[in-house]
């Protein structure tokens, strides 16, 4: 399992928001490179990066800072964020993702998605993003009646095989994973995903590894990172500790060179 430090960006800074609401958000950066450069510093071996723009606009704003953190930190970035078109995905890989997290238009476009699996496979994580066990969209804006395990069951039988699951009521509170709702996510998910959303402790890091489920690749944490209830270093041990002896647990390979 891998730690991913968050980065979501809005209006140029690196800030949090919690439980997605724009209108609270704290900024951390105002650069996020400078950002991405602290964790990296830090032993970061992948980031996390979220263009908060480009998801409440729906196209992406942010790839001028994808392309300097990719080019700067010399580690994998995964980056999502209003890519709603198959254009702005090879966009942002251009610009030096090594994988591309799409989110409302994987739900409301079916061709877009399959177009997007079939050209880039692997490269393509769904975001999976929950509030009230139901799907939300459009930045955390938008929520639909789409339960989120008949959601993920869907995307597996269209060839989706990652996904980042978020859980919106959680996000930002720093009050720990609901484990039982991992369990039922990692029973749904054909393949492998990462789990986001209200981190605080490294005793909720440990619960995670210790659930043992091998298509838990990973875990998204911003907010305590930001502000230093752990280190990168003692989050990635604590993922360690219990770490299942299988495929999901290596780190994914270095970014491809262009």
């Amino acid at each position: 399992m891998i730690l991913y430090p968050a980065i979501d960006i809005l209006d140029g800074k690196a800030v949090r928001l919690v439980e997605g609401r724009f209108e609270d958000q704290t900024v951390y950066h105002d650069d996020p490179l400078t950002a991405a450069q602290s964790w990296v510093e830090a032993g970061a071996r992948f980031l996390h990066v979220v263009d908060l723009d480009g998801a409440r606009s729906g196209s992406p704003q942010s790839i001028d800072h994808l392309r300097r953190i990719a080019s700067e930190t010399g580690v994998p970035v995964q980056y999502g964020g209003g890519l709603r078109s198959l254009s702005a995905v090879r966009q942002a890989l251009r610009a030096g993702a090594e994988r591309v997290i799409v989110g409302t238009a994987a739900f409301r476009d079916i061709d877009f998605l399959d177009s997007v699996v079939a050209a880039f496979g692997p490269r393509v994580l769904v975001s999976v993003d929950v509030r009230g066990g139901h799907i939300s969209t459009a930045g955390w804006t938008q929520t639909t009646q789409m339960p989120a395990g008949d959601a993920i069951r869907r995307l597996g039988d269209r060839g989706v095989s990652s996904f980042v699951y978020t859980d919106v009521d959680r996000d930002g509170k720093l009050e720990g994973p609901d484990l039982d709702d991992v369990r039922h996510v990692a029973e749904s998910v054909r393949g492998r995903f990462l789990y986001s959303g209200g981190i605080g402790e490294l005793d909720h890091l440990r619960a995670l590894a210790g659930l043992r489920q091998v298509n838990l690749a990973g875990v998204v944490v911003g907010k305590a990172l930001y502000e230093g209830r752990f280190t990168i270093a003692e989050g990635q041990a604590a993922l360690d500790a219990q770490r299942p002896a299988d495929g999901y647990s290596r780190p994914h390979p270095a970014r491809h060179r262009r």
